[in-house]
């Protein structure tokens, strides 16, 4: 199997130019981050802000991890 930028591998390109600005990685930690905080400080609630972290935590791995492998998974040549 060859590696993704070789010469010889197949043109794709790379997951994240295919997406607008508004869902790269950057923006995306940074709404999570600001979901976060926001319902910390406008709510002062442990048990609101627990489950909204988790949800963003959930939404991070989806987005940030299994979307990009899945993509990368299935852009690979077969060996």
């Amino acid at each position: 199997m060859q590696p993704v930028n070789s010469p010889n591998s197949v043109d794709q390109p790379p997951f994240w130019s295919l997406k607008p600005w508004w869902c790269q990685p950057w923006s995306i930690l940074s709404t999570g981050v600001a979901v976060a905080a926001t319902s910390w400080l406008v709510l002062h609630r442990f048990w609101v802000t627990v489950p909204v972290t988790a949800v963003v935590v959930g939404w991070w791995l989806l987005f940030l991890v299994l979307v990009p492998a899945a993509y990368r998974t299935e852009q690979s040549p077969p060996d």
